[in-house]
Order: C-alpha cells, then structure tokens, then sequence
C-alpha cells in the first residue's frame, strides 16, 4: 500500500511560475547584444564627442556645485509641493464651497501654465510687482527673487498642483465604510483623517509622488533659462566660454542618469516597504504550507 503522505509534493501557492526556455528567447537576446555592441562601439569611439573633455569636467568643481544645486533645489521644491498638496486636499475634502472653489481653480492653473513660462513669470515677478510690502515693512522684488528663489517658487507651485490630485486620490482610495463606521463612533473629522485615511491613504500616495519627484528632478534643468544656478546653467557657462557643448552636455546627461537611477532605486525600496500586498498574511500561509509537508 502506498503512503499518499510520502508522495505527494506540496507546492507552495505563492511561489512564482518558472518561465518556460525557447530557442528565440536566445535568438532575441543575441540579436539585441549584437546591436548594443554596434551602438556602444560607435558611441564610444566617434572622436566628435572628445571624451577627454567629458573626462576633464566630469568631477570638476562648478559641475559639482551645479549638481548639489539641482538637488538642493529638487528636494525642497519636492517637500513644499508635498505641504501645498495636503493643506489643499484637505481643504478639497471640506465641507465650505470656497474652499473647495479655490482648490480647483489652483489645480486648473498651474497643472495648466507650462512649467517654462511659470519660472519665466516668476523671475520677472517685478515687473509686475515692483515692492512686496507686509504690515508696512516693504521688500524690493528685485532683491527677493533671485534665480533661485523664482526657481524654488516655480517649481513647488506647478508640482503642488499634481501632489494635490495625488494626495486626494489617496484619501479616495480608503473605504467609505470605514469613515462612516468613524461617525457612527463619535470620531470627528480630523481626528478621523489623522488615525483612520492618512495612514491607509499613504500607500497609495507614495508610488506616484515618486514619479513625480524624479520628473522633478529631470524638469529642473529648466531653470537654466533664468540661471538658477543648477547642473545645466552651470554646464551652459562652461561651454560658453570654451565651446565644447556635446562634451559638456554628455557630462550633465552622465550626472542626471546617476541622480535619477538614484532616487528609482530609494523609490523601490520606500514601495516595498509600504507595499500593499499582503506580506504578513502570506509569512503565514507560507509556514502553514510547511507545516502540511512536515
């Protein structure tokens, strides 16, 4: 009599299918080396491109200092736009029809000026507003909105604009069920959104602010145009004086690859670990599964 217990395999439902070997995977494969191989050898032996210059100014000093600066500029106008995202989700989610009116009409607006013409806007605020005065104290315009300031304020208005609809997706994301079950229990509202929807609404809020923050990153060398002192403007005064542009564009495209590749990677890992699948639950199944096979 044979013992089922002996052989029988138990396989584990969460492990992952293997994916079955076919000649033109390799085909496809070889093909694509091949090509890459063309591609590189042709990249990197065309004299045009003066690699020595690239190597010359990959770590010089105002590459450097261009290159703190574009994350400098980055990181704030990232954690601004993060406030600007949630003060006004918030004030979305309000019951007062002004609020809700003002919130709209924010998002329509700089989600629709173009982030070029916003930091031009900026940066000549004082042709419009040649005096900034509070309370009798009065500033220059001139004075305050240097090319980073204009660069800083650009960038947060027209990237707050997209945090708001990322946030409020997130707030949307957490069961009526759950806010309703809140009121039946007496909670109030804020005391509702801080315990119950923002610590579930952050899962969801964290992938897409992600992306934005490293299409912030790539979009700041927009301020080049009003010399906000970043990898790119820094780039345009070396080659302007010496004219070496591709070799100098290489270096900033060397730079922005590294920063991006960078801040993919932390995003991987901020997403595993407010990952919402169930690994807990699926820890638990898996010793169960073992338990079965003991």
């Amino acid at each position: 009599m044979v013992n089922p217990a002996v052989d029988v395999e138990v396989r584990d439902p969460f492990a992952k299918p293997r994916p079955r070997k076919h000649p033109s995977y390799w085909i496809s494969g070889l093909v694509a080396a091949v090509l890459l191989g063309i591609l590189v050898y042709g990249f990197v032996t065309n004299d045009n491109l003066e690699w020595g210059v690239v190597g010359a100014y990959l770590f010089a000093d105002p590459i450097l200092e261009g290159l703190w600066m574009t994350i400098k500029l980055s990181l704030i106008s990232q954690v601004i736009a993060v406030l600007i995202g949630c003060l006004l989700a918030l004030l979305g989610e309000s019951r007062n029809p002004v609020f809700r009116a003002f919130v709209k009409a924010y998002v329509a607006l700089f989600r629709g000026l173009p982030l070029l013409v916003l930091l031009l806007l900026c940066f000549n605020a004082a042709l419009f507003v040649p005096r900034i005065e509070f309370g009798g104290v009065g500033w220059d315009t001139n004075t305050l909105i240097t090319g980073f300031t204009a660069a800083i304020i650009g960038l947060s208005l027209h990237e707050g604009a997209f945090m708001v609809e990322i946030i409020r997706a997130g707030f949307m994301s957490v069961p009526a069920g759950q806010l309703e079950a809140a009121q039946v229990l007496g909670m109030k509202r804020g005391l509702t959104m801080r315990t119950i929807v923002i610590p579930q609404a952050i899962r969801v809020i964290i992938p897409p602010t992600g992306n934005q923050f490293i299409s912030l990153l790539k979009a700041s060398s927009l301020v080049a145009v009003i010399g906000g002192g970043d990898l790119l403007t820094r780039a345009q005064q070396i080659y302007g004086s010496n004219f070496k542009v591709i070799p100098l564009l290489l270096v900033v495209s060397f730079w922005y690859l590294v920063i991006v590749m960078v801040a993919t990677m932390g995003q991987h890992f901020i997403e595993k670990k407010y990952s919402l699948s169930a690994g807990p639950q699926r820890k638990v199944m898996k010793s169960k599964v073992g338990e079965v096979s003991k």
